[in-house]
């Protein structure tokens, strides 16, 4: 099983999200907020979620209120926020940290040192697509939309 696989996060709902059940599909790492200017891009999330969900694909949003405090709420807030707004129905994980000493050891992996695509994140919503052997296949930029066609491109890529 690949270091991707191991790992065992929390989730928005204070259970244990395990990654090995996303052994086999593609993922879309996510860092997220609810209140950033970048905040829409849930919806373009959503919609990939439950276009490419059938064929092994899913959206992993990862709250982080790193970037001028934009993910401010509780968890409870966040999985209201994320319903209510966007019907966001892919997994959320609890509140993590992506960079400096506290990074959370998924990040050390996406991003680290040794990482395929290494260097801090730079903003909310900075993605990376993980393949289904769990290695880091692309990593985009949070301006990067969704549904940019080198977004969807790669995921196709990465399903077929």
């Amino acid at each position: 099983m690949s270091a991707f696989h191991e790992l065992k996060l929390q989730a928005l709902d204070g259970q244990e999200l395990p990654l090995a059940p996303f052994k086999g599909h593609v993922v879309l790492v996510v860092n997220v907020a609810s209140k950033c200017g970048l905040t829409p891009q849930y919806a373009a999330l959503e919609n990939l979620y439950q276009q490419y969900k059938g064929q092994g694909f899913s959206v992993l949003g990862l709250p982080c209120n790193q970037f001028a405090g934009q993910e401010p709420g509780s968890e409870q807030q966040i999985a209201e926020f994320c319903s209510l707004n966007y019907g966001v129905s892919f997994p959320l994980g609890g509140k993590l940290e992506v960079n400096g000493p506290n990074r959370h050891s998924l990040y050390r992996l996406l991003a680290g040192e040794g990482a395929e695509f290494p260097g801090d994140i730079t903003w909310n919503f900075e993605k990376f697509l993980v393949g289904k052997d769990g290695r880091v296949l692309a990593r985009f930029a949070p301006r990067t939309a969704p549904d940019d066609p080198a977004v969807v491109q790669a995921i196709e890529k990465a399903l077929a």
